[in-house]
């Protein structure tokens, strides 16, 4: 997991192709206009989606990871954490769904993380992730980049 802000994300592009693409996305004007829905990037490779959910609890929501996809998820308004686990350590997979490209696991997120408006995190198929911890709405971007 990487936590950043977006005036940091050149430092970070090169670490897979795909990112570049997806905080350009993220870094043009009117983003935090978009209203919710899927955008295409670079077709299947990169997509975003843009959220606006009311906050959750961390009883009410479960670690999650992918296989094919990386998230870059950026808030943009809201007060948003998210749990964080090695997916190595965790045990208890509910089964992976490769159309959805999701698992869900019952174990307890090993850490819980602030992210303010205007940061992002990387989130890569070696981390599991339980995102939308918090109260009251959370407007947020998640950028889908594939791994392979």
């Amino acid at each position: 997991m990487i936590l950043d802000t977006l005036e940091n994300a050149a430092k970070y592009a090169g670490l897979k192709n795909g990112l570049s693409e997806g905080f350009g996305f993220l870094d043009q004007p009117d983003v935090a206009e978009l209203k919710p829905g899927k955008y295409e990037i670079s077709g299947d490779l990169v997509f975003a989606i843009v959220e606006k959910n009311e906050g959750r609890k961390i009883a009410d929501g479960k670690l999650e990871a992918h296989r094919k996809y990386m998230d870059i998820q950026y808030i943009i308004s809201g007060n948003e954490s998210m749990g964080w686990s090695p997916r190595a350590d965790l045990t208890g997979s509910e089964g992976y769904d490769p159309k959805r490209d999701l698992e869900f696991f019952t174990d307890a997120p090993q850490s819980i993380v602030k992210v303010p408006p205007g940061s992002f995190t990387i989130f890569l198929p070696s981390d599991a992730h339980l995102p939308g911890i918090g109260t009251g709405p959370i407007h947020k971007i998640v950028i889908k980049v594939a791994v392979d």
